[in-house]
Protein backbone atom coordinates (compact mmCIF):
# COMPACT_ATOMS: atom_id res chain seq x y z
CA UNK A 1 0.00 0.00 0.00
CA UNK A 2 1.26 3.43 -0.94
CA UNK A 3 -0.34 6.47 0.69
CA UNK A 4 -0.09 9.87 -1.01
CA UNK A 5 1.51 12.55 1.17
CA UNK A 6 1.79 16.31 0.83
CA UNK A 7 5.09 17.95 1.69
CA UNK A 8 4.50 21.62 2.46
CA UNK A 9 7.33 24.03 3.27
CA UNK A 10 7.09 25.08 6.92
CA UNK A 11 7.34 28.81 7.75
CA UNK A 12 10.25 28.15 10.11
CA UNK A 13 12.00 25.92 7.56
CA UNK A 14 11.78 22.27 6.71
CA UNK A 15 8.65 20.44 5.58
CA UNK A 16 5.31 19.48 7.13
CA UNK A 17 3.91 16.17 5.88
CA UNK A 18 0.20 15.33 5.85
CA UNK A 19 -1.87 12.48 4.43
CA UNK A 20 -5.34 13.24 3.12
CA UNK A 21 -6.40 9.58 3.49
CA UNK A 22 -5.03 9.28 7.04
CA UNK A 23 -5.54 12.69 8.69
CA UNK A 24 -4.06 11.47 11.99
CA UNK A 25 -0.65 11.12 10.32
CA UNK A 26 1.17 14.45 10.52
CA UNK A 27 4.90 14.97 10.85
CA UNK A 28 7.74 17.23 9.81
CA UNK A 29 11.43 17.24 9.08
CA UNK A 30 14.20 19.78 8.63
CA UNK A 31 15.00 18.46 5.16
CA UNK A 32 12.91 16.75 2.51
CA UNK A 33 14.76 13.45 3.12
CA UNK A 34 14.23 13.68 6.86
CA UNK A 35 10.53 14.52 6.38
CA UNK A 36 10.15 11.56 4.04
CA UNK A 37 11.63 9.22 6.64
CA UNK A 38 9.42 10.68 9.33
CA UNK A 39 6.38 10.26 7.07
CA UNK A 40 6.68 6.47 7.20
CA UNK A 41 6.87 6.57 11.01
CA UNK A 42 3.86 8.90 11.23
CA UNK A 43 1.84 6.64 8.95
CA UNK A 44 2.68 3.56 11.03
CA UNK A 45 1.83 5.37 14.26
CA UNK A 46 -1.52 6.48 12.85
CA UNK A 47 -2.29 2.88 11.84
CA UNK A 48 -2.03 1.95 15.53
CA UNK A 49 -4.94 4.30 16.30
CA UNK A 50 -7.18 2.49 13.82
CA UNK A 51 -6.22 -0.92 15.19
CA UNK A 52 -6.64 0.14 18.83
CA UNK A 53 -10.06 1.67 18.11
CA UNK A 54 -10.99 -1.21 15.78
CA UNK A 55 -11.85 1.22 12.97
CA UNK A 56 -11.52 0.46 9.29
CA UNK A 57 -8.35 1.93 7.82
CA UNK A 58 -9.00 4.12 4.75
CA UNK A 59 -7.27 2.63 1.74
CA UNK A 60 -4.87 4.85 -0.21
CA UNK A 61 -6.30 7.00 -2.94
CA UNK A 62 -4.57 7.85 -6.20
CA UNK A 63 -1.83 10.44 -5.82
CA UNK A 64 -2.50 13.98 -6.93
CA UNK A 65 0.01 16.38 -8.44
CA UNK A 66 2.85 17.28 -6.08
CA UNK A 67 2.18 14.34 -3.74
CA UNK A 68 4.74 11.73 -2.78
CA UNK A 69 3.70 8.12 -2.20
CA UNK A 70 4.79 6.62 1.10
CA UNK A 71 4.91 2.83 1.31
CA UNK A 72 3.54 0.79 4.17
CA UNK A 73 5.58 -2.35 4.86
CA UNK A 74 3.93 -5.40 3.23
CA UNK A 75 3.29 -7.07 6.59
CA UNK A 76 1.41 -3.99 7.84
CA UNK A 77 -0.51 -3.73 4.55
CA UNK A 78 -1.67 -7.34 4.97
CA UNK A 79 -2.77 -6.67 8.54
CA UNK A 80 -4.69 -3.57 7.41
CA UNK A 81 -6.53 -5.67 4.84
CA UNK A 82 -7.30 -8.27 7.50
CA UNK A 83 -8.60 -5.67 9.98
CA UNK A 84 -10.76 -4.03 7.33
CA UNK A 85 -12.26 -7.38 6.31
CA UNK A 86 -12.94 -8.35 9.92
CA UNK A 87 -14.74 -5.05 10.48
CA UNK A 88 -16.64 -5.35 7.22
CA UNK A 89 -17.89 -8.81 8.21
CA UNK A 90 -18.31 -7.89 11.90
CA UNK A 91 -16.00 -10.72 12.97
CA UNK A 92 -14.28 -10.39 16.35
CA UNK A 93 -10.79 -11.60 17.21
CA UNK A 94 -12.37 -14.38 19.29
CA UNK A 95 -14.55 -15.56 16.42
CA UNK A 96 -11.69 -15.49 13.91
CA UNK A 97 -9.46 -17.37 16.37
CA UNK A 98 -12.15 -20.05 16.64
CA UNK A 99 -12.44 -20.28 12.84
CA UNK A 100 -8.73 -20.84 12.29
CA UNK A 101 -8.16 -22.98 15.38
CA UNK A 102 -5.92 -20.75 17.47
CA UNK A 103 -6.20 -19.10 20.87
CA UNK A 104 -7.56 -15.59 21.31
CA UNK A 105 -4.11 -14.51 22.53
CA UNK A 106 -2.53 -15.75 19.28
CA UNK A 107 -5.20 -13.88 17.31
CA UNK A 108 -4.49 -10.70 19.29
CA UNK A 109 -0.84 -10.95 18.21
CA UNK A 110 -1.89 -11.31 14.57
CA UNK A 111 -3.80 -8.02 14.79
CA UNK A 112 -0.99 -6.29 16.71
CA UNK A 113 1.09 -4.12 14.37
CA UNK A 114 4.13 -4.37 16.63
CA UNK A 115 4.14 -8.16 16.46
CA UNK A 116 5.75 -9.85 13.46
CA UNK A 117 3.32 -12.28 11.86
CA UNK A 118 4.04 -14.75 9.09
CA UNK A 119 2.30 -13.81 5.87
CA UNK A 120 0.93 -17.37 5.65
CA UNK A 121 -0.85 -16.83 8.97
CA UNK A 122 -2.49 -13.64 7.72
CA UNK A 123 -3.45 -15.40 4.47
CA UNK A 124 -5.02 -18.23 6.48
CA UNK A 125 -7.05 -15.73 8.53
CA UNK A 126 -8.23 -13.97 5.36
CA UNK A 127 -9.12 -17.33 3.81
CA UNK A 128 -11.36 -18.10 6.79
CA UNK A 129 -13.18 -14.85 5.95
CA UNK A 130 -13.72 -15.99 2.37
CA UNK A 131 -10.93 -13.81 0.98
CA UNK A 132 -7.50 -14.52 -0.42
CA UNK A 133 -4.31 -12.53 -0.19
CA UNK A 134 -2.83 -11.80 -3.61
CA UNK A 135 0.78 -10.73 -3.84
CA UNK A 136 2.15 -9.15 -7.00
CA UNK A 137 5.37 -7.64 -8.22
CA UNK A 138 5.15 -4.13 -9.66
Amino acid sequence: MRYPARFEPAPEGGFVVTFRDIPEAITQGDTFAEAEGMATDALLTAMDFYFEDRRAVPLPSSPEANEVQIDLPPSISAKVLLLNEMISQQVTNSELARRIGITKQEMNRITDLAHATKIDTIAKALHSLGRSLDISLV
